[in-house]
């Protein structure tokens, strides 16, 4: 407790820190403003009861912190810029051009990657919004709509989403913590008093062992998130006796190389989420087209994503395979091996070099698996108590709680690791 009082006083006293915690809070309170303007169709619009009905687009609700269900001009969230990093991604794992420019140019890589990115999250934005506003018009909320209306909306649509995205990218760089995520984590706790509310409008006794097991499973899913990101595996690493000069520096000393066992964090369930809602919003577009074979095919992907079924699988392995996907953009072994080597440092019992990184790949192998299975698990186990219960709330719940607990966890450490460095 005494350690907790102090860094709240550091943080306050400190210029820096409270100048970067106050930018975060005014950021996020843009975007709560922004998530309640409505585009020019939809003044006076809710979507409550269809989001009710519609879990793809309750969870694109998640994804805009209820900007959907108010019909606003960020109704889209930053799930274009999401779906785009991923696809660049996937390009940077293809092309050896650009893993090489994200490897090897260092800074500058990474800048000209967050370009493509946002480069990329304009079409993206442009398609989702129009098969949004079409789908929204089949269902009679955004009815009538002339093609320079459709036009209008959709580009109104399109620039809240990139101005999102925009405001996401400031909070990275002069605030604390992952812009994009906290906005997200931002949108779910501010539903919190609305399902309160609405809870206790629907409060009877009858409904208290649901409680009292939606409540077990909460603390539980909780306390198993908070030990997954934080379990480690320990690799022991000796460093040895150098030779400069003439003289002998260093000792043998050993210490240890943590490899995380949720090395990606909440990303994979964000980039699932985000790959889940991209096939339903462009199916609806099509369903549209006059093209009889599209037809088809728009309305097959949209009976098989209705499946509850199907989804979960979809859901679990997409979770699972971004997991993998995120760990090795992340954490190179190849890299690990190289620094350790020029370091004179070395895994007892493994040569220097190509062999260590084999072994690192191996343990990173197996621990991912462990917390690829235990994602993928805690995301589709909301489904299942939908089904077993016939709630959708829980479903949408038990994702916010997952994505909720893990940014907080992260928020922690940035803000324990900038107050630790004024403290030194």
């Amino acid at each position: 407790m005494e350690t907790l009082v102090r860094k709240l006083k550091l943080i306050v006293s400190d210029t820096v820190l409270r100048r970067r915690v106050l930018f975060v809070l005014v950021a996020l309170v843009v975007f709560r403003l922004l998530a309640n303007i409505p585009i020019p169709a939809a003044a006076g619009q809710n979507l409550a009861g269809l989001l009710a009905n519609d879990q793809a687009l309750g969870f694109l609700n998640l994804l805009t912190g209820g900007g959907l269900s108010a019909v606003s001009i960020v109704m889209l969230g930053v799930g274009p810029y999401i779906t785009a990093s991923i696809i660049m991604q996937l390009m940077t794992m293809m092309s050896p051009k650009m893993k090489a420019m994200q490897h090897e140019e260092g800074e500058l890589g990474r800048r000209k990657m967050t370009q493509y990115s946002r480069l990329l999250a304009v079409p993206l934005a442009l398609v989702q919004g129009y098969g949004l506003l079409v789908y929204l018009g089949h269902q009679g909320i955004l009815a009538g709509l002339t093609p320079f209306e459709m036009l209008t909306n959709t580009l109104v649509v399109a620039a809240g989403s990139l101005l999102l995205m925009w405001i996401g990218e400031l909070i990275s760089e002069f605030g604390i913590g992952n812009g994009v995520s906290l906005i997200i984590f931002a949108g779910i706790i501010s539903r919190i008093p609305s399902a309160a509310a609405e809870l206790s409008y629907t409060f009877t006794v009858a409904q208290i062992p649901l409680y009292l097991g939606v409540l077990a499973a909460t603390i539980a899913i909780i306390a198993a998130v908070v030990f997954m990101t934080e379990a480690e595996r320990p690799v022991p690493v000796t460093y040895a006796k150098q030779a400069r000069g003439g003289h002998m520096t260093g000792g043998t000393t050993q210490t240890y190389l943590p490899l995380r066992v949720n090395q990606a964090g909440v990303i994979p369930i964000i980039f699932a989420l985000s790959i889940l809602i991209f096939p339903t919003v462009v199916a609806n577009a099509l369903s549209t087209m006059g093209n009889g074979t599209v037809q088809v095919i728009a309305e097959a992907i949209q009976k098989a994503l209705a499946n509850g079924l199907i989804k979960g699988i979809l859901y679990f392995v997409l979770v699972f395979i971004f997991t993998y996907f995120y760990t090795a953009v992340t954490f190179d072994p190849d890299a690990i091996a190289t620094n350790l080597q020029k370091n004179g440092a070395f895994v007892p019992g493994i040569r220097p070099g190509q062999q260590t990184s084999e072994y690192l790949g191996k343990i990173l192998t197996r621990i991912t698996f462990i917390g690829a299975v235990f994602l993928g698990s805690i995301a589709v186990l909301p489904l299942v108590m939908e089904g077993l219960t016939g709630l959708t709330t829980l479903a949408i719940g038990g994702t916010s709680l997952l994505i909720v607990v893990s940014v907080v966890l992260d928020l922690v450490k940035k803000i324990d690791a900038q107050v630790s460095m004024r403290e030194y």
